[in-house]
């Protein structure tokens, strides 16, 4: 269906793509994955023919429909949800737009009706070719299919959150009708609902797909096939994210094992070519075996992983039994209620993870902890007993001077350090040469949390609290702060959209909901399996009592017909 052929790509900057090969069949969903700049974008850019490759081809039918879910969801406020799906029907816009543009002018009273009924039926002719009638009921059935109500489609935009606009965005690509879908980072800034959502809807679609995401748990229920970039050329492994994992690892057991058989066997020859160079009798045997091993392909030794952060958290410093408090936390904003009477308490050890939708609360109530805001009642403090925070800000650009260069955002910091001491840091989170000069206001997302993080490690801390701290961070990174948090021996508050980075690190799950913090003493896959638990106990509920209800009507009814029988009798 769509093949990538030694596709090449030079920048001024450099060489992004050396030699990628790979392919997406029918009904197939293809992951690409990579570290940060390894060019998965450009990839999909090149697809798109946004831009050129190179060198290489793409082999593709000539009339094949590519659709592009981007991570920033096109779509415009001021529309209803339903002129919002139109927009993608553009022949067809243009027509409707011409009709009512004709109506219009034949309510003027100068107006040439002949003329117009003329043109009025011109227009019409082409919008009923373009199946223009058609393309409503189009939208009235994609309208449920991604979540709304038919009643919906007559809501502006701008009244929906940023998950649901993603589902406006995916329902116009689904009424293209493609033959291929491309998702770039889909699960961006969504809360774990929406995501859960999204998976399951893509997983009933039988379109093919390639998806660009660091959720590595999305890629793990979705993809039947990963495709890695690495150093510019590409693998491609059969099977999910996991099974990529186990391939990989085996690939380079095997190619390591291989290697050095056969530098084992080279040695062995080669120190028979030198003992025998010059014997008169097994010279020519020597001269041989020479032959054959200037000859011989050789295995090349594993070549380590592509660069990615090195660092620990220092050793936290000893705090008192109760880490922080939440009493009565009561707070609204604009008319809607976020928390009412909520009451926490976290205690050393802990680690945290916040859960709930977009727009719960969850980042007010770290601001709330922190004393960066204050709640409209009640209280959160931290302990009074050597509490020590370090807080990881959700956008850093509101964190970090971006006046400051990288070398001088750490060095203001800790100005006893000697430069080299400060390039030592800035090294293990991947700033080095004059990457340390550059101004954080050019700064990437990912160089900005990079940073942050490398912050952070300045002062010892012994209550991290972090929000959103995995954004930005590509797979590798995101890997190395688990390993990080996971060997931290203080306590944590985390806000993160990253069911596999919160299966990694929390040890208790706080959801909010319903104005409430209500607490789950245990990981991630037993908040899971508690949330099923409620599910199914509410299910059985609700049963229970429409049961009872048609029981008491069908009683009700019994009783009537008996009242009626014996009235009928009394006649």
């Amino acid at each position: 269906m769509l093949r990538l052929e030694h596709i090449r790509k030079i920048y001024p900057t450099g060489e992004v793509l050396k030699d990628v090969n790979w392919e997406v069949k029918a009904g197939e969903r293809v992951g690409l994955v990579g570290v940060n700049g390894a060019g998965k974008s450009t990839q999909m850019k090149i697809i798109m023919g946004e831009i050129e490759a190179t060198d290489g081809e793409i082999i593709r039918p000539a009339d094949l429909r590519i659709a592009h879910l981007t991570q920033e969801f096109d779509v415009v406020p001021t529309r209803t949800v339903r002129e919002e799906m139109w927009t993608v029907f553009v022949e067809a816009n243009a027509a409707q737009e011409e009709i009512n543009e004709i109506q219009h002018k034949m309510a003027e009273p100068d107006a040439d009706l002949d003329d117009l009924i003329h043109k009025l039926d011109r227009a019409q002719r082409k919008f009923e070719g373009l199946d223009g009638y058609r393309l409503e009921s189009n939208i009235e059935k994609i309208l449920p299919e991604v979540g709304f109500e038919i009643e919906d489609g007559d809501r502006l935009v701008s009244s929906f959150s940023g998950g649901w606009q993603m589902r406006i965005s995916l329902g116009k690509i689904l009424l293209q009708d493609p033959d291929i879908l491309l998702l770039d980072e889909p699960t961006n800034h969504l809360d774990l609902e929406t995501i859960e959502w999204l998976e399951n809807y893509l997983r009933g679609l039988t379109t093919p797909m390639v998806i660009i995401s660091h959720d590595r748990e999305f890629l793990d229920r979705l993809c039947t096939k990963i495709v890695e970039t690495e150093r510019g050329v590409s693998t491609t492994y059969l099977g999910n994210y996991s099974q990529y994992l186990l391939q990989k690892e085996e690939n380079k057991n095997a190619q390591q094992s291989a290697f050095e058989r056969q530098q084992k066997e080279i040695a062995k020859q080669q120190e028979f070519v030198e003992k025998f160079r010059a014997s008169a009798t097994r010279s020519t045997q020597a001269k041989s075996r020479e032959k054959q091993l200037e000859k011989i392909e050789r295995v090349e030794a594993v070549v380590s992983d592509v660069r990615t952060l090195k660092f620990k958290f220092p050793p936290a410093p000893r705090g008192g039994e109760e880490v922080a408090t939440i009493t009565d936390l009561t707070h609204s904003y604009n008319d809607k209620i976020l928390f009412l009477g909520a009451n926490l308490q976290i205690e050393r050890g802990d680690r945290i993870a916040f859960l709930g939708p977009n727009g719960c609360g969850k980042s007010t109530l770290l601001r709330f902890i922190t004393g960066n805001e204050q709640p409209e009642d009640g209280s959160a403090k931290f302990g009074t007993h050597n509490i020590i925070p370090g807080y990881f800000e959700q956008n850093q650009a509101e964190a970090l001077d971006l006046n400051k260069t990288v070398m001088d955002t750490i060095h203001d910091e800790v100005p006893d350090w000697e430069n080299r001491e400060v390039r030592t840091l800035l090294g293990q989170f991947l700033f080095s040469g004059d990457t340390v000069f550059k101004k954080v206001e050019s700064l990437s997302g990912g160089e900005k949390a990079r940073l942050a993080l490398a912050k952070m490690l300045l002062v010892p801390a012994n209550f991290l609290i972090l929000d959103e701290p995995t954004n930005h961070l590509d797979i590798p990174a995101k890997e190395m702060l688990e390993r990080s948090l996971k060997e931290y021996d203080g306590t944590m508050a985390i806000v993160s959209h990253d069911r596999y980075f919160i299966s990694q690190v929390a040890n208790k799950i706080v959801e909010v909901r319903d104005g409430e913090l209500i607490v789950y003493n245990g990981d991630y896959h037993y908040y899971l399996e508690k949330i099923e638990q409620e599910k199914a106990a509410e299910k059985a509920r609700l049963k229970a009592e429409q049961d009872a209800k048609k029981k008491a009507a069908k009683k009700a009814k019994n009783e009537a017909k008996k009242a009626n029988k014996k009235k009928a009798a009394t006649r």
